[in-house]
């Protein structure tokens, strides 16, 4: 994703939404929710919530964000749901744990007069007040595309090997439009998929066991691994390693948490996905602050009967990681820095990246 990549996002969300400043004026004090699914990615905490509060905070001062955490447990966030609707809130923005669970819950806060945003993860089965989110679908394709490519570019013909797909969560509609983008990339790509497995709430422990079984099976016949996001990567990349097998076969991730820029930077994994969830957090504050006006956004796109903003994120390899990470920025913060990832044993692996504390 270039600087001018970045701008063009902040400047289509202010083109889609309109200008909220205006209307920030005339809102009353107001509750927002701010309900997140797992903690199984760093994301949540490090990005998407500190820049929806920030992004409110300018945005309607008098407002107060309430954020929650379900820990991949739906039942757990249907209680953080009613307890939000308990404490008065107008606005709920929801990234559910269960997609199909969370149909009940928007029409029950919209039956109460209550706004609902539906956040990363679509709500198929029930028309959100809006949706904002990354193209998930498109994430998919692109991270196979890129694993595909690196096959080819080291020789690798498709019938020597095959690869793997790890997929995330079935209870998570965004996860199968990963899925379904994974299989754009790969269905005609030459290579086949030699097993595929949906990984229950993401837990990075149940696709390295489920990866470490496929080795078993496979072995050398495994060529590289798609997997949905750097949880699961991860978990893939441990199971090799447990393995004994050296060098690792090329392995995808999405998110860019630092765990797996690490990873990239050691050799450990090929790809992730950098998607700075400041970009999708920012936009979900001024669709809810053009809520509580009583204003209708401006969509894009509907995806599932619902008015929709997605944006487009960037593929990271480690011959792009400076450039993508290191020296781009997101509301005047780098989206990482030298000083958090070049630590311990990934030290000389920036130095051969040319990234310096």
């Amino acid at each position: 994703m270039t600087i001018r990549t970045l701008t063009r996002l902040a400047s289509l969300t202010a083109l889609v939404l309109g200008s909220t400043a205006l209307y920030a004026q005339t809102i009353a004090p107001a509750k927002v929710a701010f309900l997140m699914p797992d903690q199984s990615s760093t994301r949540y905490e490090e990005h998407d919530s500190p820049g929806f509060k920030a992004e409110m905070k300018k945005l309607c001062a008098a407002c107060e964000v309430l954020y929650q955490n379900a820990d991949g447990d739906a039942s757990r966030q249907q209680q953080q749901f009613n307890a939000m609707i308990s404490q008065g809130v107008k606005a709920i923005v929801l990234d559910p744990v269960d997609s199909t669970a969370a149909a009940s819950l928007v029409k029950q806060a919209q039956a109460k007069g209550i706004k609902v945003v539906a956040y990363d993860r679509p709500i198929p089965a029930a028309k959100a007040d809006y949706y904002v989110s990354f193209n998930n679908e498109g994430i998919g394709k692109a991270i196979a595309d890129s694993l595909v490519a690196r096959l080819k570019a080291a020789g690798v013909k498709p019938g020597e090997g095959g690869v793997l797909q790890v997929n995330g969560s079935p209870t998570d509609a965004a996860a199968g439009l990963i899925k379904k983008g994974i299989h754009a990339g790969l269905d005609n790509s030459g290579y086949k998929i030699l097993a595929e497995y949906d990984t229950p709430d993401w837990v990075p422990a149940k696709a390295q066991q489920w990866v470490s079984g496929q080795i078993a099976r496979f072995g050398k016949q495994i060529v590289g691994v798609v997997a949905a996001n750097d949880g699961t990567g991860g978990g893939a990349i441990a199971a090799f390693k447990a393995a004994g097998v050296n060098p690792v076969p090329p392995v995808s991730g999405n998110d860019a948490t630092i765990a797996a820029l690490q990873l990239i930077i050691a050799g450990d994994q090929y790809n992730t996905i950098s998607k700075p969830s400041e970009i999708v957090a920012a936009a979900a504050a001024q669709v809810v602050v053009k809520l509580l006006a009583g204003e209708t956004p401006k969509a894009e796109m509907m995806l599932y009967d619902t008015p929709s903003q997605l944006f487009t994120p960037a593929v990271v390899v480690a011959d792009n990681l400076k450039a993508e990470i290191i020296d781009k920025s997101v509301s005047g913060k780098p989206i990482q820095t030298a000083a958090v990832l070049c630590v311990d044993r990934y030290a000389d692996g920036c130095k051969k990246l040319g990234i310096t504390k």
